[in-house]
């Protein structure tokens, strides 16, 4: 099972690591969050992945008075992610033909999506983007929706004025990959911790035995 949820998790932070690569080399726009890295590295002499593992140790320094407590999925988020975007930048060409560039961003979507249900599946810490709405939400009080939202309009707006790519692929991303991610937890559902079994999956009040993974 350890094996499992190890695999599921570096297996998902590579993926989504190069699903940010991608996107950026569609050129139509990026996820709020990159925004933001992609305005800070475009005034930093670092790389997109180093903004991004830099980004990701301050909002994690802002988790002490949140009182949340860091897993190893959520250190590893810090440094995998940022080196497989910074390989898929390197690797990857950017993109000529308006109809190559619209399928790159789909596609990165849709990769994105399945890199997040394996890596929160694998139940081993939330990331640190991830940790800073949930600690705020639990100090706060505030509604989910509001506190990530406000989140991700902070970002997106900072990131715009510092020169981030902002585009169809924002709207994309921001509209698709909560759908997309809903239809991909079945089929990991039951299979790794972060993820509760369906209910045709648990066993009935009846059954002494519990599932197993």
């Amino acid at each position: 099972m350890l094996t499992r949820r190890l695999v599921a998790l570096y297996v998902g932070l590579w993926l989504y690591g190069t699903s940010m690569a991608v996107m950026i080399r569609a050129g139509l726009g990026l996820d709020p969050w990159d925004v933001f890295h992609q305005g800070l590295a475009a005034h930093l002499p670092l790389s997109f992945g180093a903004v991004t593992a830099l980004t990701g140790v301050v909002v994690l320094l802002a988790w002490i008075p949140l009182r949340q407590r860091p897993g190893l999925g959520t250190l590893s988020n810090v440094i995998v992610i940022a080196v497989a975007v910074d390989a898929g930048l390197w690797l990857i060409p950017a993109a000529e033909s308006l109809w190559v560039r619209v399928t790159a961003m789909l596609v990165a979507v849709v990769v994105n999506a399945a890199a997040t249900v394996l890596y929160i599946g694998a139940g081993m810490g939330p990331g640190p983007r991830d940790g800073l709405m949930t600690g705020l939400v639990g100090r706060t009080g505030w509604p989910i929706w509001s506190v990530r939202t406000g989140i991700e309009v902070t970002v997106l707006t900072t990131g715009w004025f510092l020169g981030g790519s902002v585009g169809i692929g924002t709207l994309v991303y921001a509209f698709g990959i909560g759908p997309l991610v809903q239809l991909m937890v079945p089929l990991i559902d039951g299979r790794l911790p972060g993820f509760a079994p369906t209910p045709a999956q648990r066993p009935t009040p009846t059954t002494p035995q519990a599932t197993t993974c």
